[in-house]
């Protein structure tokens, strides 16, 4: 790679430190850890606790999916607002011998109970998002567990049952309460008044648990011990999938109709990868059901007509352009973007070259479009356009990248959809809300909506695991993700561009000021330097917006022989690595 176009410059490793490993009370690293190097294997993940086990498990001899499989169990109990097995997600696999990436689909699917027309009220009108998120109208079935499954039998490398113990360890004896998620059940209006979820979260006075609290979850330590000695099965048959029916039938608000039947014919799916060149360096994503890979693809396709290093990070021209180009991406996938077991998803023509060549075309350098239309990458879809929801991104999703000893690597992102999902806790786990994910109006302008529900079908995403290689040799050079809702197809596009247009360093790319267009409102993280762009932005027809953007990304870079990790300081992740 030319110098120029260096993930990482030479200067910024003057400024890494050599790994150390944090006790798992700790919520961030310090300051002189914000870049961690490493020379043979690295985890960078949402919390201190689930590092120490996946460095552990790395230690050990396990595989990239190894430890973000013993990551995951861990994450379900000290992090259990964000995901966790009641919750699904999507998975890249890099295999360093041969070079293959496998791409898994473990996102929830909508219970045959379920129609076009759930989520409107009597009037016809659709319900707000918080009169349904609560209760089993919401909860999708779960398939984390079945994804993690299927890319274990494939590269995993210790005992399935041993990557459960730290985290059934950790249950039972009991794991403190970290002040993110102290705050998160104080703040949190809903969950006070569940009963499976109050009797856990709160004291016998209805007091909210503290941060420094020892928290216990035997019965989560008795879930995992199952499905450690009898595989997936014990999830998705038997005793924990009639309570996972039960109580999704009998919640209140908001009874579901999911059923033993609708859990047990679960099945992850592996899908295409997309992949797209971009300046020196081949980005890979993940594709349909997950909007987001497309997107953030299609972003960086309309992008590269432009010479972003040459304008100042962060800046005026750099900001509208971005957002401009998001616009349009937005626009296509709302579109076009749905699951692909249920309509076609034109993809490829999505990302061909002449196409994004046209969509970029229609940026005007010194004048917002406003809102963008969907473009025509073919004549045969039959799919309604809708527009996007304007809501506030909850701290929900997490994210894992992870590399081995032998170079194989995991972008995986993880979700429950809203902050503590659908509120209802079974087994010692979080229901997720993810069917809030389908578009609650099933057609607009005589179309069908391209993410309306369906019985068995998976909500559109905006999860975007992310692998990046150096498009001559084909060397991986970056894994990386974000959790934040549909804002996370932003926060992944502005960390590539931050490594690869502006050569920032790991912790520099992420930790930057957010901004992102949704083909709404350009959003401007709220407290930071980057408000002051606002009026700017206006002048050149924006609308603008402030708002906290809590994002959570976890990257690792590789540089040469070395592995450089950071975490998203907006969150208690920490980059563990040897």
């Amino acid at each position: 790679m030319r110098p120029r176009q260096r993930f990482v410059v030479a200067a910024a490793l003057l400024l890494l430190t050599a790994c150390t490993a944090a006790p798992a009370g700790t919520s961030a690293p310090p300051p002189a850890a914000r870049v961690v190097r490493a020379v043979h294997q690295m985890v960078a993940v949402a919390h201190p606790a689930a590092a120490k086990v996946g460095l552990d498990i790395l230690r050990q001899g396990g595989s990239a999916v190894d430890a973000a499989i013993a990551m995951q169990m861990v994450l379900t109990l000290v992090e259990p607002q964000s995901s966790g097995i009641g919750g699904g997600g999507f998975l890249l696999h890099y295999a360093a011998e041969g070079g293959a990436i496998d791409s898994y689909d473990g996102r929830e699917t909508a219970p045959e109970s379920a129609n076009a027309e759930m989520f409107l009220g009597d009037d016809g009108r659709p319900r707000k998002f918080a009169d349904v998120m609560p209760g089993g109208l919401s909860v999708g079935v779960p398939g984390t567990l079945r994804m993690l499954e299927l890319a274990h039998r494939e590269h995993g490398r210790l005992p399935w049952r041993v990557l459960f113990q730290p985290a059934i360890a950790l249950a039972e004896d009991g794991f403190i309460v970290s002040p993110r998620l102290a705050a998160e059940i104080a703040e949190d209006p809903v969950l006070g008044t569940q009963p499976t979820t109050r009797s856990y979260f709160f004291g016998p006075d209805g007091t909210p648990i503290a941060s420094g609290t020892l928290l216990k979850n035997p019965a989560l330590a008795r879930t995992l011990r199952a499905v450690a000695e009898n595989g997936a099965d014990a999830f998705y048959e038997g005793r924990i999938a009639a309570d996972i029916a039960r109580t999704v039938n009998g919640a209140e608000p908001n009874r579901g109709g999911m059923t033993v039947a609708d859990i047990g014919t679960y099945q992850a799916e592996k899908r295409p990868v997309p992949c797209l060149d971009y300046r020196e360096a081949r980005v890979c994503s993940m594709g349909p059901s997950s909007s987001g890979g497309i997107a953030v693809l299609q972003t960086l396709g309309m992008l590269r007509h432009f010479n972003l290093a040459a304008l100042r990070p962060d800046g005026i021209d750099a900001v509208h352009l971005i957002a401009e180009a998001s616009r349009l991406a937005f626009a296509d996938r709302e579109r076009y973007i749905g699951d692909p077991d249920f309509a076609p998803v034109p993809a490829d023509r999505l990302l061909d070259a002449d196409y994004l060549a046209g969509r970029a075309a229609e940026i005007d350098l010194a004048r917002s479009m406003g809102e963008a239309q969907p473009g025509r990458p073919t004549e045969a879809s039959l799919l309604g356009a809708l527009p996007a929801r304007q809501i506030a991104e909850p701290l929900s999703t997490s994210h894992m990248s992870v590399v081995d000893r032998d170079g194989n690597a995991v972008s995986f992102t993880t979700s429950i959809e809203g902050a503590f999902g659908a509120h209802l806790m079974v087994d010692g786990f979080l229901l997720n809300n993810q069917l809030t994910d389908f578009a609650f109006t099933p057609a607009a302008r005589g179309r069908a909506a391209a993410n309306r529900v369906e019985p068995g079908k998976r909500p559109r995403s905006s999860m975007s695991p992310t692998l990046v290689f150096d498009a001559k040799s084909g060397a991986l050079r970056a894994v990386l993700g974000s959790p934040g809702g549909a804002n996370i197809i932003g926060y992944v596009t502005q960390a590539l561009i931050g490594l690869i247009d502006w050569q920032r360093d790991p912790y520099a790319a992420i930790a930057a000021p957010h901004f992102l267009n949704r083909n709404g409102p350009t959003i401007l993280e709220a407290d930071r330097d980057i408000r002051s762009l606002g009026s700017e932005l206006e002048a050149r027809g924006h609308k603008v917006k402030m708002q906290e953007l809590s994002s959570g990304a976890n990257v690792i870079v590789l540089e040469g022989a070395t592995l450089l990790g950071a975490s998203d300081p907006r969150r208690e992740g920490i980059a563990l690595g040897d």
